[in-house]
């Protein structure tokens, strides 16, 4: 069963935290044991090149084996080059307010001065300390939404560390329950009451919130569906989501981050992209086609 939007914005609106400051780029910590980035700084360290050009991050990409799932961007580390040589002048502006890793995938939230002000979700796999694939969702900067907040300010301390694979659990099956098959009797087992902070442009906080959207996409004649999952990464209390489904009948990607706070969905972030037809795209890698 496929959800449409009054069950995606019931659900997608189950957030609550206190504020805390941008991640500082800046600081890089080193793995004691091996003396190497771990693969969130090196995350960091990537996205920061498009703005600086740093050939040392740069090196962190596999120069022969480097798959892209941006479908705007040519494959290989050419695609790569290709990209930042299409720079304004003044180059481009990037500053990663969040940054995680699960396993051989470093993931981050970024904000970007790219053709424009726009908010990226990315994530990069790797392989024998390098990138072999990153995929993407970016959307332009929206003003603040019904509740003042932004698409990124919020939480951005990674804790729970010993919870991550519980939070990921819990947050995979509320996309399941909820968004794919529509069980909104489970939604009280996801989130405490009406405590929830929401960060997507277009929904306030609380059911109040919610309602007031629901209403304007309904008057529009818009819809919105979940239709499969393809990856769930988690660090500690962040947990995020990469999922297919459409929005105003057009094939979408969906990119939500939750915050986790004792045992119950606190915050949200999301980026909702559509996906390019075959006959704009510049790879043919997909855009998900994640390893199993």
């Amino acid at each position: 069963m496929k959800t449409t939007i009054t069950t995606l914005a019931l659900v997608m609106t189950l957030i609550s935290c206190k504020s805390e400051k941008d991640l500082n780029t800046k600081t890089i910590i080193k793995d004691t044991t091996k003396m190497e980035l771990s693969n969130k700084n090196k995350t960091v360290a990537i996205l920061k090149s498009i703005e600086t050009g740093d050939k040392v991050a740069i090196g962190y990409i596999n120069p022969t084996n480097y798959k892209q799932h941006n479908l705007a961007v040519a494959d290989g580390l050419d695609g790569f080059g290709a990209l930042l040589s299409h720079a304004p002048e003044g180059g481009f502006k990037v500053k990663t307010i969040r940054a995680f890793q699960d396993g051989d995938y470093g993931f981050a939230h970024t904000e970007y001065d790219f053709f424009g002000p726009k908010i990226g979700f990315d994530i990069f796999r790797y392989e024998n300390g390098q990138v072999v694939e990153h995929w993407d969702n970016l959307i332009e900067k929206a003003a603040l939404n019904p509740s003042g907040h932004s698409q990124t300010d919020g939480s951005t301390v990674i804790t729970d560390l010993e919870k991550t694979e519980t939070n990921k659990t819990l947050v995979s099956n509320f996309i399941n329950d909820i968004l794919v098959n529509g069980k909104m009797d489970k939604i009280a087992n996801y989130f405490d009451g009406d405590n929830y902070i929401q960060h997507n442009p277009n929904i306030g906080d609380g059911l109040s919130g919610l309602g007031q959207a629901l209403e304007a996409m309904a008057k529009q004649g818009i819809t919105m569906q979940f239709t499969k999952v393809h990856n769930v990464l988690g660090q500690g209390n962040f947990v995020l989501t990469v999922s297919e489904g459409e929005f105003a009948g057009q094939p979408t990607s969906y990119y939500d981050l939750f915050r986790v706070e004792n045992s119950k969905i606190a915050e949200h972030w999301d980026i909702i992209e559509t996906i390019a037809p075959e006959t704009d795209r510049k790879n043919t890698n997909g855009k998900f086609n994640f390893p199993k």
